[in-house]
This record gives structure tokens, C-alpha cells and sequence, in this order.
């Protein structure tokens, strides 16, 4: 009977965010019920039109080019409250893909660690979890213990942890950027960032494929099923394609959030600050990365056709291979994608000795008649150039089959 009326309260809780959180589990008191209209599909304004956004502070921009689409005061200085983790997060992924870290050891919880308060899932301590459940528990519950328990094990304390938080920002470029903990739990005006960095470390982020493991989970749970997780970023369950990222909220930040979402190979990052609302952060959220997606595209800059050998004069190999080392991606308007063309223009022929990165000629890539990307193609190894023994070698072998 015991394990019947425990499967049923699991059942429940999946299906409901409120139960599937657990008591206290959400992203501090960022608790408030959102009209689930909020997230229906609605006009998107074209280009050139305005965007209405409510937040004071908001930036778009694509991921795999870093184009700014739209910004609002982007580089307007604020407190981000629990968006704060989106560089705790960054830090542990890349300490697990270097080795550093693995997901299955175990993490011990401190006396610290378990008396953050604000959301949290309840670590006692000297309790233990796995990495990947105390990352889970960050990710998806923007658990405060979870993050200073794992900062602690990284660093030996929060306050190392926040040293390296503050090194990656620099090296990131987030000029703008003051770290003073790992959760952003506190009221603390030094504590503070802009909407313009926080776009810039959700990429850097979500170019490590594994935490969008993390990133999308809507319900799930710890210590062997018995704590639920629910996700604080509603567009996770309520918006087609979104892959993360991480919401905030403290009575000073208001509501803040990194929103991530990808739809036919492009994906945005659209980031809230200070909203007056949680409904108004996701509305906020959800306009941009809709313009995003109506109005933009990817066009790739390589050249269609596979590019022809080139003749090398005096090497030791006859020809060598010109490559687009330098091609990439560019974000176009959509109504621009089918006029994109790539011409090319290569050598005949060159002399030996060829390195590998040397010229072979040029790509220039085309909007209808404007220019708008150019790059060098290159060779793509190295052909040292023929000896005057080779040379030798060579004549008495064109001179022996002629004889024959």
C-alpha cells in the first residue's frame, strides 16, 4: 500500500511544476503563477518594425556569429540575482571536459553550503550527491546549497571559486562584470553585471553541448527519486525549441533571464534584466527570440563546389589542395538568404616549396551585388620543393621510359 500511494505522489508531482519543486525549491521567491497564455505563438513585428519590450535592460543576439540583433541599454549595469550561475555553470562544465571534474563523484555539503537559503534543495551537512545531481540541481532548481557545495569542492571555498568567476568574465570580455558569490542570492550592489555580458557567457555556455542535458529538463529529481526538480524557466515546457538557459530573481534584480532556444540550425539568446514581472521577463523573452527566428537565417559562406588541385611547379607532389579554412556562417535577413553566392578566384599555378595556410586565391561572398564577407582560401599541406637531385632522378626516369 506504502509503494502505491508513493508511486501516485510521484506521478502528481511530474505533472505539476509547483509539486515537482519541492517545498522552497524554486529560484528564491521567484514563485509567482504565470498565465500560461503568455507563452501562445503571437505576430511577430517584421524588420524595421519596433519591438516592444517592458524590461529596461534586454539583448539579442545569435549564437554561432555573436550578432547583436537587438539591444535595449544592454550595457546598463544591474544586479542579476540568480543569472549569476550562468558563469557557476560554465565554470563546472568546463572543469568536467577537462578532466578535473567527473559527473559521478561525490560532493560533500558544508555547514555553509546547507544554510544558503532561497531556493535550494535542502542539503544537510555532510551530505553527499553526485556532481551530476548537484549540477541538476543547480541547472534546473537554481539550488543556492548545490552551487557553494560544488564551489567549495572546486576551490576550497566560495571565495576562490568567485576568483575564478571573475578571471573567465575578464577573459570572456565581460568588461561590465563583477562577481562577488556563485548563486546571486544576495542584495549586493558590487554584485553586479549587464544584459550585453550575460549574452556573452550563456554562449560561451551553451557551446558545451552537454548542459543542454541539464538546460532542457522540465520535471525531474534527486536522492533516488524522493526531491523533485522543476524547472524556474517556464519557456523550457512552453516554448517550441528552447534549450535553457537560467532565471533570477531577488526583490532588488527583479526578474531577470537568459533565454536560449533553436529552431532550423540557429539558435538566440535572448536576455531580461530587471523585469517587473515573471510573465513580463517571459513575454519579453519569448517577442525576441520569435524575431529572431521570423526574420533571420544562416547562410553558409563555403563554396558550393568542392575546389580543384592546383598545379605546383617543382614540388614534390604535383599538386596541393586549396581549402576554405576561413569560411563560416553568416546571420542574413531571411527575404536576403537566396540571393547569397560565393565566387571564386584561385591561382593557375604555384611554386614550390607550399605551407600549409599559404594563399591559393580568395572567396568573395555576395548579397545581390554588395560584398559582404571576403576570405582567403588556402593550401591545406605542405609540398616541399623538388631537390636538383630529385631533379635528377626525375629526367632519368623520363628518359628511361621514353626508352622503352
Amino acid at each position: 500500500m506504502k509503494k502505491f500511494v508513493a508511486a501516485v505522489l510521484f506521478v502528481l508531482m511530474l505533472s505539476s511544476p509547483a509539486l515537482a519543486a519541492g517545498t522552497g525549491s524554486m529560484d528564491y521567491t521567484d514563485t509567482e503563477d504565470v498565465d500560461l497564455s503568455v507563452f501562445a505563438e503571437t505576430s511577430v513585428p517584421a524588420l524595421g518594425e519596433n519591438l516592444e519590450i517592458s524590461a529596461p535592460s534586454a539583448i539579442l543576439i545569435e549564437k554561432e556569429t555573436g550578432t547583436v540583433i537587438y539591444e535595449k541599454e544592454a550595457d546598463m549595469v544591474l544586479e542579476p540575482a540568480s543569472v549569476t550561475k550562468v558563469m557557476t555553470i560554465l565554470l563546472i562544465v568546463e572543469a568536467i571536459e577537462r578532466g578535473d571534474l567527473s559527473l559521478g563523484e561525490m560532493i560533500t555539503c558544508s555547514a555553509r553550503a546547507s544554510s544558503m537559503g532561497g531556493s535550494q534543495v535542502y542539503l544537510k551537512e555532510g551530505e553527499q550527491l553526485t556532481l551530476h545531481d548537484m549540477l541538476k540541481s543547480i541547472v534546473v532548481s537554481s539550488a543556492n546549497d548545490a552551487a557553494v557545495a560544488v564551489a567549495e569542492h572546486m576551490c576550497g571555498s566560495e571565495a576562490g571559486f568567485v576568483s575564478m568567476m571573475n578571471n573567465r568574465a575578464s577573459g570572456l570580455g565581460m568588461t561590465n562584470t563583477n562577481f562577488n558569490n556563485c548563486t546571486g542570492l544576495m542584495d549586493d550592489p558590487e554584485h553586479v553585471t549587464t544584459a550585453r555580458d550575460i549574452a556573452i557567457m550563456s554562449r560561451e555556455l551553451i557551446s558545451h553541448d552537454m548542459i543542454k542535458e541539464y538546460t532542457t529538463i522540465w520535471t525531474d529529481t534527486i536522492r533516488g527519486g524522493e526531491f523533485g526538480l522543476s524547472n524556474t524557466n517556464k519557456l523550457i515546457r512552453y516554448y517550441i525549441g528552447a534549450t535553457g538557459l537560467k532565471t533570477g530573481f531577488t526583490n532588488r534584480s527583479m526578474y531577470c533571464l537568459s533565454a536560449t532556444a533553436q529552431r532550423d540550425g540557429v539558435e538566440y539568446i535572448a536576455v531580461i534584466m530587471h523585469g517587473e514581472t515573471s510573465a513580463q521577463r517571459f513575454e519579453d523573452a519569448k517577442t525576441l527570440l520569435s524575431y529572431g527566428f521570423a526574420n533571420y537565417t544562416l547562410a553558409d559562406t563555403a563554396p558550393a563546389d568542392i575546389l580543384p588541385p592546383i598545379p605546383v611547379i617543382l614540388g614534390k607532389t604535383e599538386t596541393v589542395q586549396p581549402v576554405a579554412a576561413d569560411a563560416r556562417k553568416l546571420l542574413v535577413e531571411k527575404s536576403d538568404a537566396g540571393d547569397i553566392r560565393c565566387d571564386i578566384d584561385l591561382c593557375t599555378e604555384i611554386s614550390a616549396p607550399v605551407c600549409a595556410g599559404d594563399k591559393l586565391g580568395t572567396a568573395t561572398v555576395y548579397c545581390g551585388d554588395e560584398v559582404i564577407y571576403t576570405y582567403n582560401l588556402e593550401a591545406a599541406d605542405n609540398v616541399p620543393k623538388l631537390s636538383f637531385f630529385d631533379i635528377f632522378l626525375k629526367c632519368l626516369s623520363i628518359v628511361y621510359k621514353n626508352s622503352l
